[in-house]
């Protein structure tokens, strides 16, 4: 079994709005005050913004890559186990802390999909650890208890070059989408489908996000900015820091 590049193609055409619809929507419920509130402001203070669309398109650009990151590692999540459904005939896991099962010589792999490598602290870590045990644990009752097992932390992009953590595997990148395609260029071959409807979409995003920038940036002014047309800083931290009274 395997996963054509024209099956790829048209999941992606099918599937690929709902990453721009959620970014879209991301950024149409975005509120002003709600933005200032979530970042810290001494660090833009250091960056020497001096107007106000410095400042609005700053905190906007990290407050995005932040979310984008997030909603493209689901839709990921998703690519990922139909390309394995595909491949080994995987599916989406019903057990906490697992996304993705699938069997192949003899062995049930149980998989937990990351974007990247780096996208947890030690605790979180150790509660990834946690749950394969638990999920371990869970597929071995009802008759299953000689069931061989393997847990893999599959990161999307990335490398990690000592897979082998000890009681579970880490395979990023190439690594990654061979082990759940069977297929050691897939990582390169998912490039091309993942353009569809790039343009189209991207340009409406960028009309949303320059009418947010000026409305921001008008709103800002008029509450944060001295007569001089300065940033009113310690107004500015006061907001985004002052204990309520």
């Amino acid at each position: 079994m395997s996963v054509s590049l024209n099956e790829m193609r048209e999941y992606v055409a099918e599937h690929i709005a709902d990453f721009h619809q959620a970014r879209l929507a991301g950024i149409r419920k975005l509120k002003l005050k709600a933005l200032l509130q979530r970042k810290n402001l001494y660090l833009f203070r250091t960056k020497n913004l001096l107007t106000p669309e410095e400042i609005i398109r700053a905190l906007t650009d990290a407050y995005l890559s932040s979310q984008e990151e997030t909603i493209f590692g689901d839709w990921l999540e998703k690519f990922a186990i139909f390309v394995n459904a595909k491949a080994f005939g995987g599916w989406k896991s019903s057990t906490t802390g697992v996304d993705l099962e699938f069997d192949k010589d003899n062995i049930r792999y149980i998989v937990d999909i990351k974007s990247g490598p780096n996208w947890g602290n030690s605790s979180q870590i150790a509660k990834m650890a946690d749950n394969f045990k638990k999920a371990k644990k869970t597929l071995r009752t009802g008759g299953n208890s000689h069931i061989q097992i393997i847990a893999v932390n599959g990161c999307c992009y990335g490398r990690d070059d000592n897979p082998d953590k000890g009681e579970y595997f880490k395979y990023c990148g190439q690594q990654f989408w061979e082990f759940i395609s069977g297929d050691s260029d897939l990582y390169l071959e998912i490039i091309e489908p993942l353009g569809i409807q790039a343009k189209q979409k991207n340009d409406e995003f960028r009309e949303e996000y320059a009418a947010l920038i000026t409305r921001f940036a008008q709103d800002f002014s008029q509450d944060f900015c001295l007569p001089s047309g300065k940033i009113h800083w310690e107004k500015l931290i006061k907001f985004n820091s002052e204990a309520k009274k």
